[in-house]
């Protein structure tokens, strides 16, 4: 197996593989070496995996990495992060990216990499949702520098297996697209000036009960009729806030968040995202080739977004498999797209009629209706500004049942609750 890692066959003759080459001055010149792995990572990135794994076994040897290679290792990945970062990824954008495409080390590398970015800044300078994902991963400062030795002990790695992990996860990195930044970096952030909408903890909570009870019921006009509920709660809740709010116009523009889908069905997953997002006086952009959604909207909009969406995911897909198929294939990939993309579609239109209906009963609608469309144009404008290039796709449907299917699923709901 070693040996086939070092050549690569183009028709009948073998040929060395490709990557950085070594010599001993690039071993003991910090700089040259960062420069190398970078060289070897972006090698990794466009797919020369026979080259990689020949300059690992070059760099680190069979057994526990040096300390030098450990530290131009450290030089390399910190550049490597703050582009990723620079390019507007987050740290939880990081890891889901990662946890799709790397194994759980190359993972763990990962955070810890993050973790080390954000030891560099002061606290007030580091933006609260920044922090707040990189809490959530656990992502902190645990070993003694350089990182690479306690992290390839840690996880039981040699020193071969250690480098090719990093270099796989320095190739994703290279490989992320540049993305609209939605939050500041660490170092620029700043502490709010003046008051913004709050999250009201307990009406968020009396939605997160609702859905929590629609999936867990085996019932799916009941699971409906309590999303709607839902919905309906949440209007109310935007409607306050809308009518309380300062009258001056807040300058910054509303806030972004990014959602990401599990394969399979990705398209119709951000169908329904979509659907929810435009209820909710949001919008969104659907990125397919890495499988995230970015909302656009106010944060207290934003949450409730998430909220609907992750459980209505939830529920389409029980739906999904719940449902039998009178044709027998209700396990082909054609009927199960199709249900969920008719799925979606049928509960946007029901939630957007649940949001409008709200609206309509609201006391206040003289003084509604401007801040409303006040507030739609904030969006879109920071729509455009987030995006200023974007392009519509269409869903290619194959099954007529798993349509009509899907549609009866999300019709059988009784709104009137």
């Amino acid at each position: 197996m070693g040996k086939q890692n070092r050549r690569r066959r183009t028709g009948r003759r073998a040929v060395p593989a490709t990557g950085p080459v070594l010599d001993a001055d690039t071993l003991t010149d910090p700089e040259r070496l960062a420069e190398a792995i970078a060289t070897a990572a972006m090698a990794a990135a466009q797919g020369d995996t026979a080259g990689v794994r020949h300059f690992a076994e070059q760099l680190a040897g069979p057994d526990r990495v040096r300390p030098e290679v450990a530290a131009g290792v450290e030089r390399a990945s910190r550049r490597i992060i703050a582009r990723a970062f620079d390019f507007g990824w987050l740290p939880s954008d990081v890891h889901q990216a990662a946890r799709r495409r790397l194994d759980e080390f190359a993972v763990g590398y990962l955070t810890d990499l993050m973790a080390d970015h954000r030891a560099a800044f002061a606290d007030d300078t580091v933006d609260e949702i920044w922090q707040a994902q990189l809490d959530d991963l656990g992502a902190t400062v645990w070993w003694t520098p350089p990182h690479l030795i306690p992290w390839a002990d840690r996880a039981l790695l040699t020193g071969a297996e250690a480098v090719t992990t990093v270099l796989d996860a320095l190739a994703l990195l290279l490989r992320l697209p540049k993305l609209e930044p939605i939050r500041p970096l660490p170092g620029t952030a700043q502490r709010q000036r003046g008051a913004r909408p709050a999250v009201d903890e307990k009406a968020l909570g009396r939605v997160r009960g609702l859905l929590a009870k629609a999936e867990s019921t085996a019932f799916p006009e009941e699971a409906e009729t309590l999303s709607a509920k839902a919905q309906e709660l949440m209007t109310k809740y935007a409607i306050d806030r809308v009518l309380l709010a300062v009258p001056a116009v807040d300058a910054d523009l509303p806030g972004a968040r990014r959602l990401w889908l599990d394969t399979p069905y990705t398209e119709a997953k951000a169908l329904l995202i979509d659907l929810v997002a435009r209820a909710n006086r949001c919008r969104a952009i659907f990125v397919a080739d890495w499988d995230f959604v970015t909302v656009v909207g106010d944060d207290p909009d934003l949450d409730a977004v998430e909220l609907l969406s992750t459980s209505l995911l939830v529920q389409a897909t029980r739906a999904m498999i719940d449902t039998p198929s009178t044709a027998g294939d209700s396990r082909s990939r054609a009927y199960r797209k199709a249900f969920l993309t008719a799925y979606a579609t049928r509960i946007g239109d029901r939630l957007t009629t649940a949001a409008a209906a709200t609206v309509a009963e609201a006391a206040d609608r003289a003084t509604l209706l401007p801040l409303l469309a006040t507030h739609d144009h904030r969006v879109e404008t920071a729509l455009s500004t987030y995006f200023p290039t974007t392009r519509s796709r269409g869903i290619t449907i194959r099954s007529a049942e798993g349509w009509e299917a899907g549609t009866e699923a999300a019709d059988r709901a009784r709104l009137d609750g």
